[in-house]
């Protein structure tokens, strides 16, 4: 027979009643606080820094004083907002676009004024952490990735790669064109965001400049979308200027016969600049470039930059000349006016 002490009795009379909230580990933390942020910005609200302070506050149980959270992580679960809004409200967004297309412009352009005016409620990214900087974590700004879903010309029939998927603001055009994804993220914490983000998918977790040497071989997708580090490596504490052609070079590889692979990188990477031009003609021995253009740096502003872009388009088929590419129409000063060369300078794949 179990003989309680005497003492055993008063000192459980004293336990509380409520044991306090442990708080959550961090990706549920952010799915948390980013259906937090999409429910206001489906209101029509703006999410100033105090909106996302307070969304954050509530998901982690505690302060980023208390170190709870950190600022990095609020811009994480920011961009999984982004991902959610257009997931639910998306194709009434494509519904009112092409309702509402003034003459002469086109749904597309009236999908972008949606995105840029949902893009203007958030909050400027003004901090960052030593990973963003190792890694150099720009992620892709709404309107700008609607860009490059819109020069892919995605379909049901596609599977779409996206080698450095981010926090996924890519993925859901992909997703949104009902095209299959396959993901890659090197990140811990962005690729267990994505696992919770993209439901049944099994997120990689590569060195993207390797891609295709790490997939399953069995792994053939017709579209890339990607947006690289512009000039940086995991393991080289440098700038290694070479990244965006090896994360490129790599994904092109992987691609099936006449895939398509749309590329935001640095400016400096492209066809026409003369440091860059004898590795795109090498490339063209397998593949041919047909658009690319630069983008002002004011595209990128709230995300933590105003670093000038490039939107490059290539298809995986041996250029006939491979000194030769198609002319640039230059750089555009805003993502509608980049929309616009895609719409008419883009060729179906």
């Amino acid at each position: 027979m179990l003989v309680l002490s005497s003492t055993a009795a008063p000192a459980a009379a004293t336990l509380p009643l409520f044991l306090p909230q442990a708080p959550p580990d961090k990706v549920s933390g952010l799915i948390h606080a980013a259906t937090l942020l999409a429910q206001l910005l489906g209101q029509g609200r703006a999410v100033d820094s105090r909106a996302l302070r307070s969304a954050m506050e509530t998901a982690f149980c505690g302060t980023d004083a208390e170190g709870a959270w950190a600022w990095k992580d609020a811009y994480e679960a920011l961009e999984a907002a982004q991902v959610l809004f257009p997931r639910k409200f998306g194709a009434a967004m494509r519904t009112r676009a092409g309702s509402a297309a003034a003459p002469g412009s086109s749904p597309g352009q009236a999908m972008l004024e949606m995105l840029t005016r949902l893009a203007a409620r958030l909050p400027s990214q003004t901090r960052r952490s030593e990973e963003s900087e190792q890694l150099q974590q720009f992620s892709t700004p709404i309107p700008l990735g609607f860009a490059a879903a819109e020069a892919a010309k995605l379909t049901p029939a596609d599977l779409v790669l996206e080698p450095s998927a981010g926090t996924g603001l890519l993925a859901i055009f992909a997703e949104l064109a009902k095209a299959r994804l396959c993901l890659n993220e090197i990140a811990d914490t962005r690729a267990g965001l994505l696992g919770r983000l993209f439901r049944g998918l099994e997120v990689s977790r590569h060195n993207a400049e390797q891609i295709h040497d790490r997939l399953d071989p069995a792994i053939q997708p017709s579209v890339g979308l990607m947006n690289p580090p512009f000039s940086a490596s995991p393991h080289v504490e440098r700038r290694f200027a070479e990244a965006a052609m090896r994360h490129i070079a790599s994904a092109l590889a992987r691609l099936a016969d006449g895939g398509r692979l749309v590329a935001i990188t640095g400016r400096n990477t492209g066809p026409d600049q003369p440091d860059w031009r004898e590795a795109f003609v090498r490339l063209q021995e397998k593949a041919r470039v047909v658009f690319s253009a630069s983008i002002a740096g004011q595209a990128y502003a709230r995300h933590g930059t105003t670093i000038e872009t490039r939107l490059t388009v290539i298809d995986r088929i041996p250029a006939e000349d491979p000194r030769a590419f198609p002319p640039s129409p230059g750089m555009a000063a805003d993502t509608a006016e980049l929309l616009g060369w895609v719409s008419h300078l883009v060729p179906a794949p």
